[in-house]
């Protein structure tokens, strides 16, 4: 393959810049800087070079094809037999009832065994993972769940995701990708394809099938990249039970040197289930301070986020956050509430917040909490999806700190790229889009 080929007339422009870069660094300079950022003005100079793309994207539950045979060993199992080891709460209620607690608890033993114990039990997907595809056309036969369960039909899923993640790095010039939802190297390998040997790539330490990973040209650093797992934000779910051992997602943080300064990427996968402020036909509306497992946990994660953020804004203050929020933080900032609203006890955001003896806060919002101006913090909004994006809406956001805000100026165009599947499959190959944005740095 000639170099022409292999990439963007833009994506050469930056592989010259970061030879020249290597050239003529001393080689002290090699090693990752620990620095703060040069000012703005030191980085405004450069603010011809060209824009790199970056993209959020949730890959539901993706493993490799030997993962999902494990998964069908243990789910077929029959004291298993498919079943949901999570104790399934009616829509408005804070919590399951105690005969749905008592089904749920009957199968997670069943599960635990099947498995080889906890630990084992933590590395394969629930049994209810994988969805249907879009749903049959009227006169089509219903769907069977046993076709979904074959090998095949989950290799159909990965090649979605393989022709995706090519899409949107060829055609969309994205050298950035944040996943989530991913178990492994392995697979991140499977879905960059033709581009695997191109990227680099970092994972997230966790003790779990689901957690969240970066790919990055390695044309667009001068130096190599560092990443580093922020495991504080995993925390064990439902808060309440003793007997649990499971846990949410870890952050990741990844620092790359671009234009000769360093950027840091902050990817995240929050505690779904209390996304929104506004009351939908399926969603009930949700403070963090409600009493629900879901609320509590995001809500034990709004501290731990936000010194997470403020630590590393304070020595790299050219800051992207992005990834699945599960949280409308958008609806939050076109609510605009007063700062006496945004936590229960009328505190100042801005001010430290207070953590009681469970590790929660008095936060209600999560966006007027994490952006209290120190540091100040701008969404980049949605300016558009494709057709045939569907799936989640509201929860796949992408942030930028001030400075990098000023090295962009005006409105940042943000939009959602449609997800490949092929006719007939019957997996989806995600409930999620990936979120792309072209970015100066």
């Amino acid at each position: 393959m000639t170099l022409a080929r292999f990439a963007s007339p833009s994506r050469l422009s930056r592989f010259f810049t970061a030879a020249a870069v290597l050239l003529t660094a001393p080689l002290a300079t090699i090693a990752i800087a620990q620095a703060t950022s040069p000012p703005p003005a030191a980085t405004g100079e450069k603010a011809g070079a060209p824009p790199v793309g970056v993209a959020a994207f949730n890959m539901a539950w993706a493993g490799t094809l030997d993962d999902f045979k494990r998964y069908v060993e243990v789910c077929s199992a029959p004291k298993v037999d498919w079943c949901d080891t999570r104790a399934r709460i009616v829509r408005g209620a804070a919590a399951a009832t105690p005969e749905e607690q008592a089904r749920a608890h009957q199968c997670q033993a069943a599960t635990l065994a099947a498995a080889g114990g906890a630990t084992a039990s933590m590395m394969i997907a629930p049994c209810n993972a994988y969805r249907s595809a879009l749903p049959p056309k009227p006169g089509s036969p219903p769907d069977d769940p046993a076709v979904r369960r074959a090998p095949a039909a989950y290799a159909a899923k990965l090649e979605g995701l393989r022709s995706t993640v090519e899409r949107v790095i060829e055609r969309d010039d994205v050298s950035v990708l944040a996943f989530q939802e991913v178990k492994s190297r392995a697979v991140i390998e499977t879905v960059l394809g033709k581009f695997a040997g191109r990227f680099d790539i970092c994972v997230a330490a966790h003790n779990a099938f689901q957690t969240i990973a970066f790919a990055w040209d390695k044309s667009v650093t001068s130096r190599p990249g560092q990443c580093e797992t922020h495991s504080a934000l995993a925390l064990k779910d439902p808060p309440k039970d003793p007997a649990a051992f499971r846990r949410v997602r870890p952050g990741l943080a990844l620092e790359l040197t671009i234009n000769g300064a360093p950027v840091t990427f902050l990817n995240v996968h929050l505690k779904a289930g209390c996304a929104n402020i506004v009351a939908t036909e399926r969603y009930p509306a949700r403070l963090l301070t409600d009493a629900s497992e879901a609320c509590e946990v995001l809500n034990r994660q709004v501290p731990i986020l936000e010194s997470w953020i403020d630590a590393v804004a304070a020595r790299s203050p050219r800051l992207v956050w992005l990834g699945d929020f599960n949280r409308r933080i958008d609806e939050e900032a076109a609510a605009g509430f007063a700062r006496d609203q945004v936590r229960a006890d009328g505190s100042d955001p801005a001010g430290p917040n207070k953590i009681d003896a469970d590790g929660k806060v008095a936060s209600r919002y999560l966006w007027q909490e994490l952006s209290d101006g120190s540091p100040t913090l701008h969404q980049v909004p949605l300016s558009t999806s494709e057709g045939g994006c569907s799936g989640f809406q509201g929860l796949d956001h992408v942030v930028i700190s001030d400075a990098l805000k000023r090295l962009n100026p005006g409105t940042i165009a943000s939009r959602k790229v449609a997800v490949d599947s092929a006719p007939g499959v019957d997996i989806e190959t995600s409930d999620h889009c990936p979120r792309i944005v072209q970015l100066r740095f």
